[in-house]
């Protein structure tokens, strides 16, 4: 460990892990973020309830892409930032921290955990927008990168270029940079499991008060909003594949069923745990994975040998 960084760790403050928790109803909550948590969500369900479905959409489309054209630079900056310190990160003496110490030792093969990775990483996301995204971007619905004519063999290169970006080493820095943070504070220096720990050093103990309540507040909010995000996209396309292979309707109750079975199955992988039910399924989804991949791979080749006529792919 370097110098100075030792006296962040949990023996340097007078904060005990979980004071501020309420243990009621077999439940251990942490009182002010939990509360506050749920209380948004709520307000947000019920204005979403009151307003008709058309005017939510509106209003929500209006606060995203004034969002989006007042700080699209600093998500794109970020990024860019980000990559450039993951790779600092491997050829500096930092890099040589052992995270959970120097005694650590791994719980799981580089093929489960890899498998845990894309499985929590890339899910719903990549099997939707792998196909959605540069098509967006070729036909200029999202429109076209570097603003080049759409429907051009210009715009289908940078498509699959901008797409290549966002789900290339990008989105994987964002999550390592937020992982070793976290894994940093919580397993070598014994901190809370919490964003707000790796916001000790800048804080000090107020990161256990109302500072470090609303980071951990605002990270809940991303969290379930940007899960929430996820699993409508993918209840979607799950909805419409189920209505072009069996004929049922991909309404909003097709999708509800596709969310309900879903959240049962991360249901029951949580309560099984991660030996026995994280890495399980992980595993399973990078074997269907894998084989989806050949699928696809043989079905372009059959294509471009002339074995399987566009047209039929089309259909």
């Amino acid at each position: 460990m370097t110098k100075g960084i030792d006296k962040y760790s949990i023996d340097s403050t007078d904060y005990t892990v979980g004071q501020d928790n309420v243990q009621k109803w077999g439940f251990d909550v942490h009182n002010p973020v939990f509360g506050v948590s749920a209380g948004l969500i709520a307000l947000f369900l019920v204005a979403v309830l009151i307003l008709d479905a058309g005017t939510a959409k509106a209003a929500l489309d209006g606060v995203k892409w004034k969002i989006i054209g007042a700080f699209d630079w600093l998500f794109i900056w970020s990024g860019n930032i980000f990559v450039v310190f993951c790779l600092a990160l491997i050829v500096s003496p930092f890099g040589k921290i052992r995270l959970g110490g120097q005694d650590a030792t791994a719980d799981y093969s580089y093929l489960s955990w890899f498998s845990m990775l894309f499985a929590a990483g890339m899910g719903i996301g990549l099997m939707f927008w792998s196909v959605a995204e540069p098509v967006a971007y070729f036909t200029g619905w999202y429109e076209t990168p570097l603003g080049v004519e759409a429907n051009t063999p210009e715009a289908a290169k940078l498509a699959l270029g901008a797409t290549m970006y966002h789900w290339g080493l990008h989105p994987w820095a964002i999550y390592g940079v937020v992982a070793l943070s976290l894994a940093f504070f919580a397993y070598n220096k014994g901190l809370p499991l919490s964003i707000r720990s790796i916001f000790y050093p800048i804080l000090g103990d107020r990161a256990w008060g109302w500072p470090g309540h609303i980071v951990d507040i605002l990270a809940v909010l991303a969290t379930l909003f940007g899960l929430a995000t996820s699993l409508g996209l993918g209840a979607q396309q799950a909805a419409s594949g189920i209505h072009h292979v069996f004929g049922l309707d991909a309404g909003m109750g097709l999708q509800i069923v596709v969310i309900t079975v879903v959240t049962l199955l991360a249901v029951v992988s949580v309560l099984r745990g991660i030996d026995g039910g994280v890495k399980v399924i992980s595993n399973i989804n990078m074997i269907i994975a894998f084989l989806l991949l050949i699928l696809v791979g043989l079905i372009g080749w059959a294509v471009s040998l002339g074995t399987i006529p566009t047209t039929l792919m089309a259909t």
